[in-house]
């Protein structure tokens, strides 16, 4: 069965989810907090909004190593998007899975979990509004994220 061309919406809203994880894979914070310029994020530890607030709290929880990355690929996957043309509005579900290889450190999954993200159209563009991280799924995520022997994977 041949599917139809995604609507230009979805595609764009696709496009936001994908930047944003090619983004924090290059350790470019400053320009996840300008992609998240108009959102509030929150996670299961902290919430932050505006662009200043998401690049620090990027900063302040992430390992950043020699290469000035932390060394991940974000894969993200099972996007469900429902967009509403008339209101300029979206949102969006989708899966993340964090791989991470470092020279001492073979390459593995280490954390997996949902995007809850709410879009708004803006001058004909796209942009998020708000991104909820759920992480459900918890490995050894000690090269990832500072103060890592605090997190563990949230009670079901």
């Amino acid at each position: 069965m041949i599917m139809p061309t995604p609507a230009p919406a979805h595609r764009a809203i696709e496009n936001l989810i994908a930047t944003y994880a090619a983004l924090v894979d290059d350790g470019d914070f400053a320009a996840v907090g300008a992609l998240l310029a108009d959102a509030t994020v929150t996670s299961d530890a902290t919430s932050a909004s505006g662009p200043d607030a998401i690049e620090r709290m990027l900063r302040d929880s992430l390992i950043v190593h020699a290469d000035g990355t932390p060394r991940t690929r974000h894969l993200t996957t099972n996007f469900a998007i429902d967009v509403d043309d008339a209101a300029g509005t979206a949102v969006a579900r989708s899966y993340f899975t964090v791989l991470q290889a470092l020279p001492e450190l073979p390459l593995q999954p280490i954390v997996s979990g949902t995007y809850h993200d709410r879009f708004e159209r803006h001058d004909g563009r796209w942009r998020f509004a708000r991104r909820r991280i759920h992480a459900d799924l918890i490995g050894d995520v000690s090269r990832h994220l500072r103060g890592a022997d605090r997190v563990s994977a949230p009670p079901r």
